[in-house]
């Protein structure tokens, strides 16, 4: 089995347009609003997108130029493409992948930046590494 198997993740393929992740990462929290194949507006970093900014999601890494195309992994590095920087921006490990309940339009996300707060559903792709003693 494929180590970002077990750990957890999803194809971005397998999810419907305008779906929200959230994605935790070690330093960061990332909000994906998913616009159909790898294209998403990206929030989260505040040098590299501190407002809502169109990227193509390249996919995963476990920091190694090897990449799961169109995954968001567990514990992978999430990679994407940024139209202001010439290199992949690469995120610190990713720890959580949340899908939010109530999918957001892109007009929403103006009420959301105001104080309106969507609430997270369930983790979507629990760690499913066993828990050590």
């Amino acid at each position: 089995m494929i180590r970002s198997e077990i750990e957890g993740g999803v194809f971005l393929d397998q999810l419907q347009v305008h779906s929200v992740l959230l994605i935790q990462t070690q330093h960061r929290c990332y909000t994906a609003v998913m616009l159909g194949g790898s294209q998403a507006l990206i929030s989260g970093h505040p040098q590299y997108c501190p407002e809502p900014t169109l990227v193509a999601i390249a996919g995963s890494t476990w920091g190694g130029s090897m990449l799961k195309r169109h995954f968001v992994g567990r514990g992978m590095h999430l990679e994407f493409c940024h139209p202001e920087y010439s290199n992949p921006i690469v995120t610190s490990r990713v720890e959580e992948i949340r899908e939010c309940e109530n999918r957001t339009s892109l007009l929403d996300q103006a009420d959301q930046q105001n104080g309106a707060q969507d609430v997270p559903g369930p983790i979507l792709w629990p760690n499913r590494r066993p828990s050590l003693p």
